[in-house]
């Protein structure tokens, strides 16, 4: 039974359907992912495209079953985050966390903490703050969503919470410096690195104070995470390879 219902949430990915419609996706907190169909949209004067470009985030009136495609009917005090949309590397940070996300997840699936997150996260990058450290924040807490939880605490081994660590892929976890030895499957990062990610992956977003990093210690731990990604989960997203690509050239 479909019924009308009202639901907060940020724009994050748009296509042509038929010549005047959208299809649109939406991230919400307690709706999950929802694709919308958006009649009219590509009409010269309708006011449901600026409502749902990419990085628009409010309130929207949508008609829904709770599965499958719902439709926009209007909408409420709609925002858009400006510094994303108007800057090229902002959008490919945030498109590939949003990106992340949709995978993460089944339509209509809440997505609870996660929405924080990501909310959070593309406010700070529309803000100005460092996209590839906030980005590397949301890829490691949202591992757990993949089904993949790397022990962070204390090493695998012997349950030792201080010293100096690594992280092994293989065994999914730190690892502390008595058995650097023993794990062949390593990988090898500094103790400032392994520390990194750590604390990326364990403390709240909104709790982290203002994190100011060399290039050497960001590229490290995105070589890190891109490996623990690829070796875990696999993931083949184009927002990811443009983000690469980017950054290639940059």
């Amino acid at each position: 039974m479909r019924e009308l219902k009202e639901v907060q949430g940020i724009v994050f990915k748009r296509r042509k359907y038929k010549d005047t419609d959208l299809i649109v996706k939406i991230m919400t907190k307690n709706n999950g992912i929802i694709s919308l169909i958006v009649k009219g949209a590509m009409r010269p004067k309708s006011k449901l495209n600026a409502a749902t470009l990419n990085f628009s985030y409010g309130t929207y009136v949508i008609y829904t079953s709770g599965h499958g495609l719902s439709s926009l009917r209007t909408y409420k005090e709609v925002k858009q985050l400006d510094g994303i949309y108007d800057d090229l590397i902002k959008n490919a940070y945030a498109s590939f966390i949003l990106d992340l996300i949709d995978h993460a997840f089944v339509e209509y699936q809440s997505i609870g903490k996660y929405y924080d997150l990501a909310d959070f996260a593309i406010h700070k990058i529309n803000e100005g703050v460092d996209p590839e450290i906030i980005t590397q924040i949301v890829q490691m807490q949202l591992l757990t969503a993949f089904g993949v939880q790397p022990e962070l605490q204390r090493c695998l081994i012997c349950k030792k919470a201080e010293g100096i660590f690594d992280y092994s892929i293989k065994l999914g976890g730190i690892i502390c410096s008595d058995h650097f030895n023993d794990v062949q499957s390593r990988l090898y990062l500094k103790p400032k690195q392994t520390a990194l990610l750590r604390t990326m992956g364990l403390v709240p977003i909104e709790r982290l104070g203002k994190i100011s990093l060399q290039s050497e210690t960001k590229l490290a731990t995105r070589k890190a995470i891109d490996r623990i990604y690829r070796e875990t989960i696999d993931l083949n997203l184009k927002t990811k390879k443009f983000l690469d690509e980017m950054k290639f050239f940059s």
